[in-house]
C-alpha cells in the first residue's frame, strides 16, 4: 500500500450522541425491510445503525430513495444471519438483503484504508483500489465522506450519533468534508462529483473548503473506471437539478473532463442547457427521463463536425451521420462506458435529425410510427427553440403529427412543391434528332 508524502492521519473526530427526545427522527419513517434488518443484527448481538444518506434525508423531511445499515457484523455474518441475501463487491464488500421488491444494503464498520492489515490499498495518486479494512464505527465515521453523511441512528435505543456536526450542518444547509479535502479527493475523485449533486439536491451550500481545491484535481476523474462515470453521470442528470448541477460542472471545470469533445464556447450550450431544462421539468412532473436524450445534446456539435468532415471528403450524407456517429460514441465510452442500449438510442436521435428536417414525403407515415420518432422530434423543437436553423420543421411535424389524413396529404403535397421550387433549375436538353431511315 502506498501513501501520499505529507497525506494528513485520519481526521479526530469528536462524537455527539443525540438522543430521541432531541430529534425528530422516528423508526416509524423507517421502511419495514430496513427495520427487520436493524432489529435482526440488535437481536443476534450485533451493532446496528441505519447510516448516511438515510438519516440525512429523514432529518430533512425528505423520503430516501435507499436505506443503509451499518453493523460489526462481517459480510459473512450478516449473510448467514438472513436467508435471502448475497454478498457482491470487490472494492467495497457489502451484503444485499431482500425482502420481497425491497433490498437493504449492509456494510460492515470499515477502518481507514491507512490501517495496513492487506486489505485496503491506494495507488500511486492517492485513491483507494480496495477497501476491506474492517474497524469499529468512529473509524467508519472518519472515512464517510461529508460531514451530513456520518450520522448513524442506532435501533438500540434510537439515538442518533453525530461524529462530525453533521446536524449543525444540516440545520446551516450547508456541504462539508470530512478531514482534509485534497486527501479525500484524492483517495476518491468521484467525491468531487457526488459534492456537485448533493448541493444541487438537496439545495445546500458548498463549503469553500469543499469547492476550492476542485478545479485544480478534476482531472483526477480520467483514472476512474469508465463504467463508474458512466453511473455517476446518470445520477447527476436524474436527481431533478440538471440545470444547476451543469453550472456547478463548468465552474468547478468538471465538464469537460467528463465530455473530453465539449470545450468553452461550445455552440451546442445553448442546446444543451434547454435539454437540462427541459430534464428538470420532466422529473418535476412525474414523468420518465432518457439519459441517451441529454447525451445526444452533450454531444451534438462534435457529432456535426464529425459529419460534416466526412460529407466533405465524399461521404454520402447518411453514411457520414453513421460513421461519425460512431465515432463520437466511442471516443465519448472511454470516459463515460455508454450502454449498448443508451449508445444505439442515441445515434437513433442523431440519425433521424437530417430525415426529419429533410423528409422523403414518400416516408412521412413511416417516420412517425418509428419508435424514437417522439424522442427525434423532441430534440428537433429544442433544437429549433435554441436557435438552430431547422427550416421550421419541428414545427411542421407538431402540426402533421396532430393532423387528419387529409390535412396530412394536403401538408405533403406542400412540402413536394416547396422542394421542387427550391431545387435549382435544370436547363432542358434539346431533343435528339433521329437519323434518317
Amino acid at each position: 500500500m502506498q501513501r501520499l508524502r505529507g497525506q494528513p492521519r485520519p481526521p479526530q473526530l469528536k462524537l455527539q450522541i443525540i438522543p430521541r427526545d432531541r430529534h425528530n427522527l422516528s423508526r416509524q419513517q423507517i421502511s419495514s425491510a430496513a427495520k427487520k434488518v436493524l432489529y435482526g443484527l440488535h437481536e443476534a448481538g450485533f451493532q446496528a445503525h441505519l447510516v448516511g444518506g438515510s438519516v440525512r434525508d429523514l432529518l430533512l423531511g425528505l423520503q430516501p430513495k435507499d436505506y443503509d445499515v451499518a453493523t460489526n457484523a462481517t459480510p459473512e455474518e450478516v449473510r448467514n444471519l438472513f436467508r435471502s441475501s448475497r454478498i457482491i463487491g470487490r472494492r467495497f464488500r457489502l451484503v444485499h438483503v431482500m425482502f420481497g421488491r425491497d433490498t437493504v444494503e449492509v456494510a460492515t464498520f470499515r477502518a481507514h484504508h491507512l490501517d495496513d492489515t492487506g486489505q485496503g490499498a491506494t495507488n500511486a495518486t492517492g485513491m483507494i483500489v480496495r477497501d476491506n479494512v474492517y474497524g469499529s464505527i468512529e473509524q467508519d465515521a472518519e472515512r464517510r465522506d461529508f460531514t451530513v453523511n456520518a450520522l448513524y441512528y442506532n435501533i438500540a435505543d434510537f439515538s442518533i450519533h453525530d461524529f462530525a456536526g453533521g446536524v449543525a450542518d444540516i440545520e446551516r444547509r450547508t456541504l462539508r468534508l470530512i478531514g482534509h479535502p485534497e486527501t479525500r479527493y484524492r483517495e476518491d475523485p468521484v467525491r468531487m462529483l457526488r459534492a456537485v449533486r448533493f448541493a444541487a439536491k438537496l439545495q445546500f451550500t458548498l463549503d469553500p473548503s469543499c469547492a476550492e481545491p476542485i478545479p485544480q484535481l478534476a482531472t483526477l476523474l480520467a483514472s476512474v473506471s469508465p463504467h463508474r462515470l458512466f453511473d455517476e453521470v446518470q445520477k447527476l442528470l436524474a436527481c431533478g437539478h440538471a440545470t444547476q448541477i451543469l453550472d456547478m460542472l463548468e465552474n468547478l471545470r468538471l465538464l469537460p473532463v467528463l465530455f473530453p469533445s465539449l470545450h468553452a464556447n461550445d455552440p451546442s450550450m445553448k442546446l444543451i442547457r434547454a435539454t437540462a431544462q427541459s430534464t428538470d421539468d420532466r422529473i418535476a412532473a412525474g414523468k420518465s427521463i432518457n439519459p441517451a436524450f441529454f447525451y445526444a445534446a452533450l454531444l451534438w456539435q462534435s457529432v456535426q463536425d464529425r459529419q460534416r468532415q466526412l460529407h466533405d471528403h465524399g461521404s454520402p450524407v447518411m453514411p457520414a451521420w453513421q460513421q461519425a456517429s460512431q465515432h463520437v460514441l466511442q471516443k465519448q465510452s472511454e470516459r463515460t462506458a455508454l450502454t449498448k442500449f443508451t449508445g444505439t438510442a442515441i445515434r437513433e436521435i442523431w440519425e433521424m435529425q437530417p430525415r426529419l428536417q429533410v423528409p422523403d414525403v414518400r416516408q412521412l407515415d413511416t417516420l412517425l410510427l418509428s419508435p424514437r420518432f417522439r424522442a427525434a422530434f423532441d430534440f428537433l423543437v429544442l433544437r429549433e427553440q435554441s436557435g438552430e436553423t431547422t427550416g421550421h420543421m419541428g414545427a411542421w411535424w407538431e402540426r402533421y403529427q396532430h393532423a387528419d389524413p387529409g390535412l396530412q396529404a394536403e401538408m405533403a403535397r406542400a412540402l413536394v412543391d416547396q422542394k421542387a421550387a427550391s431545387a435549382p433549375n435544370r436547363r432542358k436538353r434539346r431533343p435528339r434528332k433521329r437519323k434518317p431511315a
